[in-house]
């Protein structure tokens, strides 16, 4: 049946009224919560793809993937796969934007075929989000005033999504940026974390993510975290979900001590592409 254009269809935020029916909450929480655990964990205490709760994916960086941009990266952390490409210093284009410290535009973009539902070409509200996230994250690790009146640019583009891409956002982008020489405090690592009640998975993938439409009760939410290793300080919190404050210091504790122990691969990443670019340069010189 056609619809009609012309006649309004009601605000964006309406929802059926069929939510406001009364019903056994509880009793259907409790199943949920009991179903969800058994469906993400055996009794074995192994996720489907093998992994102990506490283990995170396999976890592959690699710089200069963009010839035409200043500095660039790729991570995979087991199916998700980003590239990251950073452009600048360059000129403020618009002059309202000006100011005496440097900018960053962060771009966050979902490939069409990244993920099970195909995303459109134009950013959507949550990829608008995930931008606004990445780019308060970086901003607290970017040394902005060293590039006075000018902006860089970090455009991440997902290319599979398999859960956490924020976090490999994170990562991603951190490694392009030290690979392009901008100047930066410290090194952002990315991770995240599932709470179910009485357990935690660490790195979850998009099937084990928190879904607000079927988890609602306690002690079950999704915890997003940037953390700089070496100044021991958190620029980028997102959480999701309910849980208590001690359930929350235990997951902080995972995050932390998971991205202290990515910090030395992400500096062996950065070891070797100076060594090739030095390599390179020595090269150069020989041959004039």
């Amino acid at each position: 049946m056609p619809v009609d254009s012309r006649r309004l269809q009601g605000p964006e935020s309406a929802f059926s009224y069929t939510l406001l029916k009364k019903k056994d909450a509880n009793a259907e929480e409790s199943v949920l919560s009991a179903d969800l655990q058994k469906m993400l964990i055996g009794s074995n205490q192994v996720r489907k793809d093998k992994r102990k709760p506490t283990d995170a994916r396999p976890l592959f960086l690699r710089t200069g993937i963009i010839s035409q941009a200043k500095g660039s990266a790729y991570i995979e952390q087991g199916n998700t796969k980003l590239v990251c490409g950073v452009y600048g210093p360059r000129e403020v284009q618009k002059k309202s934007d000006f100011r005496l410290n440097g900018q960053l535009f962060c771009e966050f973009k979902f490939a069409p075929f990244s993920c099970q539902k195909r995303r459109s070409h134009q950013q959507d509200n949550e990829e608008l989000v995930l931008s606004g996230l990445l780019r308060e994250a970086l901003e607290a690790a970017v040394c902005l005033h060293h590039f006075p009146k000018a902006q860089v640019e970090v455009n991440i583009m997902v290319i599979e999504n398999d859960g956490s891409p924020l976090a490999a956002a994170l990562t991603c982008a951190s490694l392009a940026l030290a690979s392009a020489s901008i100047p930066m405090y410290d090194l952002v690592i990315g991770t995240a974390v599932r709470q179910l009640p009485k357990l935690l998975l660490l790195d979850p993938t998009r099937d084990e993510e928190w879904q607000p439409k079927l988890n609602h009760d306690e002690n079950n939410s999704n915890l997003t975290v940037g953390f700089m290793p070496s100044m021991q300080q958190i620029c980028a919190y997102v959480h999701e979900g309910v849980s208590n404050p001690e359930e929350l210091e235990q997951m902080l504790k995972l995050v932390t001590e998971y991205c202290l122990k990515v910090q030395p691969v992400v500096q062996l990443c950065l070891k070797e592409t100076i060594e090739k670019m030095l390599a390179n340069e020595g090269e150069n010189k020989d041959a004039e």
